[in-house]
């Protein structure tokens, strides 16, 4: 390469000179943003994210080596609010260490309160929490700890009420995770989840529904939780996969076991209510240096709610 002269020198140092005195250096990095020109800020990210819950038995795969992996998933896609499954108090409080943006709500599924939350995390400068509350899938879903049917483990739904700061639009988000055995446990956990939303979001409100529900596409408790019309089960939510402008993006199953995505195992769903619009919707398969964030791969839509409600 030629050499530079020295009145080129001097030019060249005289300019960083003058920026340097404008403040040009003082300016801080753009933020990170979405992988487009600009973001529309109407539009919301929503993801679904059962993040296994930290068992020391999973070795390679135990929660200290992973909890980097799980907030990079938040952080690099862009999720506005998300529904976790499996979450532990200590794993709720590396993630609100991790993402200072983000605040949370729920409680644990125990009797004391404690246990596995379906916690679902928020990012406060875009999102207002308005109300919140938490029940059992059981036949007294006010008791706290309470279980029934068939079900191996108390379950539970967290619902939120939140308003978009920029819109002032309202919207509702549950966020449940169904048992894993019960088979009846799930058909009557589905039913009563209608009826609950049913009974919390008022009609017309935007909804939507996070979760791992322990079943496929396929079976009873999907077809109850997509039900049409107005008969006792008709919950107006739709799978956001098929409500989605945008052809789905990544895998069709959401269950990897930490080894390899298995293919026809859809479990984990994001269902919205109208006037919920889904614009994008995907399963995000992403790796790191060969190994899953968790044992089951996050859902995530790109929705908007809309400007009113109460």
């Amino acid at each position: 390469m030629p050499r530079e002269s020295a009145s080129s020198a001097r030019r060249r140092i005289g300019l960083a000179a003058a920026l340097l005195a404008a403040g040009w250096a003082a300016r801080p990095a753009p933020a990170a943003g979405p992988p487009s020109s600009g973001r529309d800020t109407a539009l919301l990210r929503v993801m679904s994210f059962n993040i296994r819950y930290d068992n020391p038995a999973d070795g390679e795969d135990a929660w200290p080596k992973r909890r980097a992996r799980v907030a990079s998933m938040i952080r690099f896609h862009w999720a506005d609010v998300i529904g976790l499954q499996e979450a532990l108090a200590n794993q709720i409080a590396d993630l609100d260490e991790a993402l200072p943006r983000f605040g949370w709500f729920g409680r644990g599924r125990s009797a004391e309160q404690d246990g596995e939350h379906c916690a679902v995390l928020f990012d406060e400068d875009r999102l207002e929490l308005l109300d919140q509350g938490t029940f059992w899938l059981s036949e007294t879903p006010e008791v706290a700890g309470s279980r029934s049917w068939d079900a191996a483990l108390p379950r539970i739904v967290t619902w939120g009420r939140l308003r978009q700061r920029r819109s002032g639009g309202v919207f509702f988000l549950f966020n449940t995770h169904f048992d894993h055995l019960g088979e009846t446990a799930r058909r009557e956990s589905a039913r009563l989840l209608v009826r609950r939303l049913a009974e919390v979001a008022p009609p017309g409100t935007p909804v939507v529904v996070t979760g791992d529900f322990n079943a496929t596409p396929e079976s009873e408790p999907y077809r109850i939780l997509t039900a049409e019309g107005a008969s006792a089960e008709g919950s107006g939510l739709v799978d956001a996969l098929h409500a989605s402008v945008s052809p789905h993006h990544g895998p069709t199953t959401t269950w990897n076991g930490f080894q390899a995505i298995v293919p026809g195992r859809r479990i984990d769903f994001i269902f919205v209510r109208p006037p919920v619009e889904v614009r994008q919707h995907g399963i995000l398969s992403d790796v790191f240096d060969g190994r899953f964030p968790s044992d089951h791969l996050p859902v995530l839509a790109e929705v908007a709610v809309g400007s009113g409600g109460g």
